[in-house]
């Protein structure tokens, strides 16, 4: 494992007007460790995810990923923003899964996961191509390739999603609740697939409600509210013997 924290937040605030939604953030997540983030509707979880890759801006603090800062450039004491093709290649390096799929509905299963490595990295089609298959067989779906996302499950779009992720060969994968829009049959297949880049050493941020998952798979487990890390530890001591009056409130409401 690298020394350096695959994710480092300093401090990290955001707010929309006058509603601050991340009170001071700092954590840190190791490379090849996998990171969930539980705690209730509203709490922060959600955006604090989308900071990573500044798909939000942060208005206060740093982030890092693998060492370097976010979405800004250092110049002594000041941030400048950096220009939009800047954070995109940052951004090229962080696969994202959001709770709704977000496929191409016109393109098919292996065109939606070859689309990105054609059109940012420029890999030749027929190269992204045997990629794409070998990705869609990596998650159950080397049947479904030729079809279209109206004719996949919930749970096999969420796969493909996955796939399409994983096919930038991000050194991160940020996961937002990937299966709270699936149906409770669905979610095994997906939360099958997360368990196996877990196993093969992707480092993964993971809002999740699934507290199985974190008790299982997690290294480990930061219950945030109302903006802040309220706790944070081994997932399976946090959630069989919370510390803290809030923590224990929320769990057991959810296990």
């Amino acid at each position: 494992m690298s020394s350096l924290p695959m994710v480092k937040a300093e401090g990290v605030h955001k707010s929309y007007g006058s509603i601050e939604v991340l009170k001071g953030i700092d954590l840190q997540v190791q490379t090849g460790e996998v990171f969930c983030l539980i705690g209730p509707s509203g709490s922060g979880k959600s955006t604090f995810l989308r900071c990573i890759n500044h798909l939000e801006k942060i208005n206060a603090g740093r982030l890092y990923v693998d060492g370097d800062l976010v979405g800004y450039r250092q110049k002594g004491d000041k941030l400048y923003e950096l220009k939009d093709s800047e954070v995109a290649l940052q951004r090229r390096d962080i696969g994202m899964v959001f709770q709704r799929f977000n496929l191409f509905p016109h393109m098919t299963a292996v065109e939606n996961v070859m689309e990105a490595p054609v059109q940012v990295k420029g890999v030749s089609k027929s190269q992204a191509r045997e990629r794409a298959r070998e990705l869609l067989e990596k998650v159950g779906l080397g049947d479904k390739a030729g079809s279209y996302p109206t004719q996949l499950s919930g749970g096999q779009q969420q796969r493909v999603a996955i796939a399409r992720a994983l096919a930038m060969e991000p050194k991160l994968m940020l996961f937002d609740e990937p299966t709270s829009a699936l149906d409770p049959e669905l979610v095994g297949d997906v939360l099958d697939v997360m368990r196996d880049l877990a196993e093969s050493g992707m480092t993964m941020v993971v809002v999740t409600h699934e507290m199985g998952f974190a008790r299982e798979v997690g290294d480990n487990l930061v219950f945030m509210d109302g903006g802040v890390v309220v706790e944070s530890g081994n997932p399976r001591d946090v959630l069989t013997d919370p510390q803290h009056e809030r923590t224990k409130a929320f769990l057991s409401k959810v296990l």
